[in-house]
């Protein structure tokens, strides 16, 4: 078993420790490996040195597209989008 610390990004997982372990550990403590992920580590599991998967809590998707869809409402402007414009734009034909 190994332990690294890695600076990783997205989903609020800035400066969180991620522990490495071969797949034969895994395979025998995945109880273990599957808790420690779901209270928000890390797992990454590697066999021949060779990364195979990273386990990790499920994603909060309503949490993560409300975020997004307040950080679109920051930019976006709000305007009269039906009346016409004086821009003398025609349609073709």
């Amino acid at each position: 078993m190994h332990f690294c610390a890695v600076k990783t990004q997205g989903h609020g997982l800035v400066g969180q420790t991620m522990q490495t372990v071969h797949m034969s550990d895994f395979r025998a403590n995945s109880l273990k490996y599957l808790e420690m992920a779901t209270s928000g580590e890390q797992i990454s599991v590697t066999l021949n040195g060779r990364l195979l998967a990273t386990v990790s809590a499920p994603e909060d998707r309503r949490a993560l597209a409300r975020a997004q869809l307040t950080a679109l409402a920051a930019t976006a402007k709000l305007g009269d989008v039906i009346s016409p414009t004086d821009s003398g734009w025609k349609a073709p034909h």
